[in-house]
């Protein structure tokens, strides 16, 4: 009953992620085209398709990997469902919320939503309320539902055990499997974003509703944005490494992965470092104490090492002179480890501070999110999509080398022209080009077409997958 009811909330997850995700790179390619001139849209639909593009993505690939372990962790812990099915409503409805402030309301402050822009009211004035309630929405069902599996697996395993310290010395009497370390890293770190999104929230609100009488600082207000938004962008990258460390060696026919204590030292660095690297986003407030740009420019390149160090080097020893069986769920895997370290190298480029001089608010910076995202946090969670809807839904292995070569091609094209751009000093978040800028509208096309290859590759998986969950759904308790 408990595992029917868990495979049921998991598949519509799935549906819906899919669904989102199928809607938000329509966006992403409308305002590419828009850009390349090919098509024409106005000022304020670009910022209100870029507004919704960017939160959606960040929001549906979080709640992604949350569902993915919500999954997983059943094996080791038993978790709630109706905490689960809570999250879902509450996401369902933030989104509806977000798309009305949005769509309807005009609301286009962008995804950062940066402090004072969205009270400079230059559209709808109930936008901006319902704008941010839908934030609390979101914040509210994922909160609880963090909040919960931390406690499931805290019932289970001591404090110690979850953060695997006990791995520190010779012949731990107790082993913490990797997934668990990994999920409790990467909760711990989310809840701790979600409660300065509480903090941003009740400041917001204080002065929106203030009439004047109380006014934020614009530094706190950006530290306390770039933390939320920087680190819930990375954590729900860490969530997919967690399912990548349990299912990657299980679908490839290998021993399962253990943690070393070179396992647990790395995950316990990540959890600090991901916390402080966002100072890389204020280099340019030159009000912020030197002591964070400092913390900032360490923290980003020490981020990068101790987790991605090692993870290709477990991927790779798993794979070395090894049969595997090369399914599609494990090239996505490892395909993913490939994407995630591209992007990661491209943004300690750009979190490099002499660097950032050049490379600040152009095309780089979303190439390298991108980067990590499209062509590595989603592969993870597709990955996860692909084994768990096979496993129960049942199906083949057709349009397998389609899918992956349409998403390889297109998401490798898209990327280039965004790299090319930053190269090329082209800024981001223009939603048309003057002809100073001489390739940046080439650029913008030829990214729009790439993108539509990806999304190609999307449509098919999405079809696929989805008559498996389906089936998935409409299977009897």
């Amino acid at each position: 009953m408990e595992t029917t009811r868990f495979n049921k909330i998991t598949s519509l997850w799935i549906i819906t992620v899919l669904v989102l995700f199928v809607v938000a790179i329509t966006l992403g390619i409308i305002m590419r085209l828009n850009q390349s001139e090919l098509i024409t849209v106005s000022p304020i639909t670009f910022y209100t398709d870029m507004t919704v593009h960017g939160l959606t993505m960040i929001g549906i690939w979080f709640v992604a990997g949350m569902a993915a372990v919500n999954f997983i962790m059943e094996r080791y812990v038993k978790t709630s469902h109706g905490v689960n099915v809570f999250a879902y409503v509450m996401t369902v409805v933030g989104v509806l919320l977000l798309w009305a402030s949005t769509f309807f309301g005009r609301f286009h402050a962008g995804w950062t939503f940066l402090y004072p822009l969205p009270f400079k009211v230059m559209w709808k004035s109930w936008a901006t309320p319902t704008f941010y309630f839908s934030l609390a929405v979101l914040g509210v069902g994922w909160l609880v539902w963090c909040l919960s599996l931390v406690s499931s697996l805290l019932k289970k395993y001591s404090l110690k055990e979850v953060f695997a310290w006990q791995h520190f010395s010779k012949n731990p009497k107790t082993e913490t499997p990797p997934f668990v370390l990994i999920a409790m890293i990467s909760l711990v770190g989310i809840i701790t974003c979600l409660l300065a999104a509480v903090i941003l929230l009740v400041l917001t609100f204080a002065e929106y509703y203030s009439k004047g009488s109380f006014v934020n600082d614009a530094l706190l207000m950006k530290n306390l944005t770039y933390f939320f938004g920087h680190t819930i962008a990375n954590e729900m990258l860490y969530l997919g490494l967690a399912i990548l460390y349990e299912l990657f060696s299980e679908i490839s026919g290998r021993p399962k992965w253990k943690t070393t204590w070179y396992v647990a030292l790395a995950w316990n660095f990540t959890l600090i470092f991901i916390l402080t690297a966002f100072f890389h986003h204020l280099y340019m407030d030159f009000v912020q104490p030197e002591g964070f740009q400092i913390i900032g420019q360490i923290a980003s390149y020490s981020a990068s090492l101790p987790a991605a160090g090692v993870t290709v080097f477990s991927v790779i020893v798993a794979v070395y002179r090894t049969k595997i069986n090369w399914s599609l769920a494990n090239l996505l895997f490892f395909l993913g480890v490939t994407g995630w370290v591209i992007g990661g190298i491209g943004a300690v480029i750009d979190a490099t501070i002499s660097n950032n001089f050049i490379l600040h608010n152009t095309l780089w910076v979303p190439a390298h999110f991108h980067t990590y995202n499209a062509l590595g946090n989603v592969l993870f969670s597709l990955a996860f999509f692909q084994w768990f809807s096979a496993k129960y839904g049942g199906g083949s292995q057709r349009w397998s080398k389609v899918v992956l070569w349409l998403l390889l091609i297109g998401g490798i094209g898209f990327l280039t022209a965004f790299y090319i751009g930053g190269a090329d000093s082209i800024p981001r978040r223009y939603s048309s080009y003057p002809e100073v800028f001489a390739t940046a509208k080439t650029l913008a096309a030829f990214g729009a077409l790439f993108a539509t290859v990806y999304l190609s590759g999307v449509l098919v998986f999405f079809v696929n997958i989805s008559k498996r969950c389906l089936k998935i759904l409409l299977q009897r308790s």
